[in-house]
C-alpha cells in the first residue's frame, strides 16, 4: 500500500492567490456536485498533493512527486477524494491523459512533473475504513460514494485513479509565477486567464485546456516570469 497523501480537496495553500471565478450561467446542482447543464470533457489535469510531512490522526499525509517516483513501477492509486466536484472530475479521466503533479500546503506551491493516468475510476477502499483519515461513515460497500479515477457510464461512488510518474518538469513552476501569467492573460487576454487553479483554488483536482496544458508546459524552456 503506496503512503497516504494527497487529494485533499478541502485544501488550498496560504498563498493559493485565488482569484474571484468569473460569473457562469447558473445551473442546478445536485448534492452529488452533479449539475442539469452537464458538464464538458477534459483530457488534462492538474492534481494537488503534500510533498511536506503533516500528521492526520497519526498518519503521515506526506506525498510528494518524489514519493511516487520511488514507488513500484512508479504507480500510485490517488484516493482520498472528498469533494464532489473534485470527484465528478476524476470520473472523466482516461487512461493515457496526462497531469501536472502540484505541490500544495508547503513552503513552496507549484507544479513539479507530469504523471499519466494508467487506470480509470474505482472504488476508493479508504472510505470504508475506520483508520483512515478518509473514512466516511454514510458511504456503504454497495453504495459507495467515492472513488480514486474516472469511470465510463459514471457508476455510484467511483473516485480513486491510479497515476504513473512520467517526469519532472525541466524547472519548478512556482504558484507564484503562474499567477503572474494568469493576472496578465486576464488583462490582455492569454491561456491562462479563466485557469482552475485562480478561479476554484480550493480543488484538489482540476482540470485544464489544452491551451492552458501546452502554454504551462512551455515555461520550462523559459526564463522565469
Amino acid at each position: 500500500m503506496p503512503p497516504r497523501k494527497k487529494a485533499r480537496t478541502s485544501e488550498t495553500t496560504a498563498s493559493s492567490g485565488g482569484e474571484a471565478a468569473p460569473k457562469r450561467r447558473k445551473v442546478s446542482v445536485g448534492k452529488d456536485g452533479s449539475n442539469s447543464a452537464g458538464s464538458p470533457e477534459h483530457s488534462h489535469w492538474l492534481m494537488k498533493s503534500e510533498p511536506e510531512s503533516r500528521s492526520e490522526n497519526g498518519i503521515d499525509m506526506k506525498f510528494g512527486i518524489e514519493d511516487l517516483k520511488a514507488l513500484p513501477n512508479q504507480t500510485s492509486c490517488w484516493d482520498g477524494v472528498r469533494n464532489y466536484q473534485a470527484r465528478n472530475f476524476m470520473r472523466q479521466m482516461k487512461e493515457g491523459q496526462l497531469a501536472f503533479f502540484y505541490h500544495s500546503n508547503c513552503k513552496d506551491p507549484g507544479i513539479a512533473g507530469l504523471m499519466r493516468i494508467v487506470k480509470e475510476a474505482y472504488v476508493d477502499h479508504t472510505q470504508f475504513d475506520k483508520k483512515d483519515v478518509h473514512y466516511d461513515a454514510g458511504s456503504k460497500p454497495d453504495n459507495p460514494k467515492w472513488s480514486m479515477v474516472p469511470t465510463r457510464g459514471h457508476t455510484p461512488g467511483l473516485v480513486p485513479v491510479d497515476v504513473q510518474y512520467q517526469r519532472m518538469l525541466k524547472r519548478f513552476l512556482p504558484l507564484s509565477e503562474l499567477k503572474k501569467h494568469h493576472l496578465q492573460h486576464r488583462a490582455g487576454g492569454g491561456p491562462l486567464r479563466d485557469m482552475a487553479l485562480f478561479t476554484r483554488a480550493r480543488l484538489s483536482v482540476q482540470p485544464l485546456t489544452p491551451e492552458e496544458f501546452d502554454f504551462i508546459l512551455s515555461l520550462e524552456d523559459q526564463e522565469p516570469l
